[in-house]
């Protein structure tokens, strides 16, 4: 019994995948959704997968990294240097990929051993720094032509983006509510009790900062392949903190509060285009708002599920 219902909420979230990609298709082919638009849909994505991502170090293990957009560099020049290699097709984008996920990988374990040893602000300015040195190193090698970047050509489209999101969402959703997720979220909450417990929370930490940081490292691929041009100074500090701004606002913790920020900040940036100077502030503005009437973000650390929303459509029908 258990199984089927199981079977049938898998298959309630198969069916709004579909069906958004069913919208979205329909949107762009008949026009409703320009070129301006798909390519903010295509940012839109991009923007979940990173925020995800960030979401299952800070929002579920409770590790505050600013070193994000490193990774997301890591990925961004693999691809892009493959491209190059490959005459800019999608088998330079996804080999690109591999390789910037298993150069990802081996540098968030050997940053992440040191560094999740900190706490607080400490780890903060650690992982700051680490996203630091990323780009400066990509900044003074011959074959990332250095300040100057490289000039690519767009390969990949929006429906392959979706399928990322897709894939993307599953991981940390499915990692969140696994034993190994239950661990990070004891972490979270207090880590002193976690030890205490049993878990080792050095591992879980260093488990999750990896994979966080491989699935970064795949939004910086897909990136590469969607727009013209990648150059070290998109990958500053400035880039962490646009990605911290849509997991605080959507919620630390939740999922869905992440999708939710990254598709109303991603729509808010086409009206502020016209006022690029400001858009830092309006952000801060944002953050302070959150702050003060959500400080929890959005939805907190809920979550949208259909279970939920079963259980609620019920309580109406009992009231009714």
């Amino acid at each position: 019994m258990k199984r089927s219902v199981w079977n049938r909420w898998n298959a309630c979230w198969l069916g709004l995948i579909i069906v958004c990609y069913g919208l979205l298709s329909i949107l762009i082919s008949t026009g409703i959704m320009n070129n301006i638009y798909v390519t903010v849909l295509m940012g839109i994505g991009i923007n979940i997968i990173l925020a995800v991502s960030l979401n299952l170090i800070i929002g579920i293990t409770g590790q505050f990294s600013l070193g994000h957009a490193g990774f997301m560099c890591i990925g961004a020049y693999a691809s892009g240097v493959m491209m190059k290699q490959f005459s800019s097709s999608i088998t330079g984008v996804l080999l690109g990929m591999l390789i910037g996920m298993l150069i990802s990988a081996v540098v968030a374990l050997l940053v992440a051993g040191p560094t999740l040893r900190l706490k607080g602000d400490y780890l903060a300015i650690a992982t700051l720094g680490f996203g630091e040195i990323i780009r400066i190193v990509v900044l003074n090698l011959d074959i990332t032509n250095g300040a100057a970047g490289l000039i690519l050509q767009k390969v990949v489209n929006w429906p392959i983006i979706y399928l990322f999101v897709v894939l993307s969402l599953v991981i940390v959703v499915n990692f969140g509510i696994s034993a190994k997720g239950r661990a990070c979220l004891a972490i979270r909450e207090d880590e002193v009790a976690a030890e205490a417990m049993g878990i080792n929370t050095t591992k879980y930490k260093i488990e999750a900062f990896v994979i966080g940081a491989i699935i970064a490292s795949v939004a910086g691929s897909l990136y590469a392949g969607s727009f013209y041009v990648i150059k070290p100074d998109m990958f500053t500090f400035t880039k962490s903190i646009d990605i911290l701004v849509i997991v605080v606002f959507g919620g630390m913790g939740s999922v869905t509060g992440s999708v939710i920020a990254a598709t109303a900040i991603g729509f808010i940036n086409i009206f502020l285009q016209q006022f690029a100077e400001i858009r830092m502030i309006a952000y801060g503005l944002a953050l302070v708002c959150i702050m003060i009437f959500r400080p929890g973000g959005l939805l907190s650390t809920k979550e949208f599920t259909f279970t939920g929303l079963w259980k609620w459509m019920k309580k109406r029908r009992v009231k009714a």
